[in-house]
């Protein structure tokens, strides 16, 4: 049997690339070569789907730590840090707008004074 998964490779890298139906072929070989009985089989299957679950997980979390370090040195500006600027530039803009208005109001108010006293 250890040479069939050897054969196989099931066990290190390539086992998160063999799908569902290839373990279950590969069990129903061992079966009929009498390498293992169908109770083995169908420990086997799950075993193996296990360890591939468990592989595909690690590789996400790696990928997904490499991702974000390369972001993070690439110093890319997340898109919550850029939706919080652009709120402060509003609310400056918005404040700028008011001075300006408070200081138009102004203007016009001693234009008119002067209007009035001339």
């Amino acid at each position: 049997m250890k040479d069939t998964l050897k054969k196989v490779g099931l066990f290190g890298i390539g086992l998160w690339a063999l799908t569902e139906d290839k373990i279950n072929e590969l069990s129903k070989e061992l079966i009929e070569s009498g390498e293992m009985n169908k109770e083995e089989g169908k420990k086997f299957v799950k075993e193996v789907l296990e360890e591939q679950k468990k592989q595909k997980e690690d590789i996400e979390k790696k990928i997904n730590s490499k991702v974000q370090e390369t972001f993070k040195r690439a110093e890319v500006v997340k898109k919550d840090d850029l939706k919080v600027l652009k709120e402060q530039i509003q609310q400056l803009q918005d404040k700028l707008d008011e001075l300006i208005g408070e200081k138009k109001a102004e203007a016009k108010e001693k234009d008119t004074k002067k209007e009035q006293e001339e």
